[in-house]
């Protein structure tokens, strides 16, 4: 596990968007939504689109779950962390097993447990999408739901990247 976080780091400082990826957003993103999804850091985009194009290979042809993994983090646009200051929080968050939690007034720390909530709440804002696809940004990282498939891949997905 340390040594693919120092490969995540890795990626993250390393990152581009490129042409490519531009045209993959967009197939999947209407106009308001690339708006959204341009807030993100360009590493947490890159993150996002590695997250859909492995989803797209799972799972060919869903592309509501294609979107889906776009907007996962949707919800980091509130704060953004960057690359060292992910790093610190998830060292921490592992040293104190989980504990770090209990500092969520800090606004960093809030947005890397709550992101997904954050997500949920904005896309929901918008009463455009269904509540299987809110399910799935709002439950991204909840390791408690299991037998749902299209959220098992998002998980997974988002795991390997």
């Amino acid at each position: 596990m340390f040594l693919y976080r120092i490969k995540q780091f890795y990626w993250a400082v390393t990152s581009k968007i490129t042409s490519e990826d531009i045209t993959f957003i967009n197939s999947y993103l209407d106009k308001n939504e690339k708006n959204i999804f341009n807030k993100l850091s360009s590493y947490e985009q890159k993150h996002s689109i590695n997250v859909a194009k492995d989803v797209m290979q799972i799972y060919k042809g869903n592309e509501n779950l294609i979107k889906a993994a776009l907007l996962h983090d949707i919800g980091k646009i509130y704060k953004r962390l960057n690359p060292i200051e992910k790093s610190l929080i998830v060292i921490l968050n592992k040293i104190s097993k989980g504990k770090l939690k209990k500092f969520s007034n800090f606004k960093k720390i809030d947005i890397y447990y709550n992101h997904a909530e954050k997500g949920y709440n904005l896309l929901k804002s918008y009463k455009k999408y269904d509540e299987k696809f809110l399910y799935l940004i709002k439950n991204h990282h909840n390791d408690k739901i299991t037998g749902n498939k299209e959220l098992d891949i998002l998980k997974k997905c988002d795991s390997m990247n």
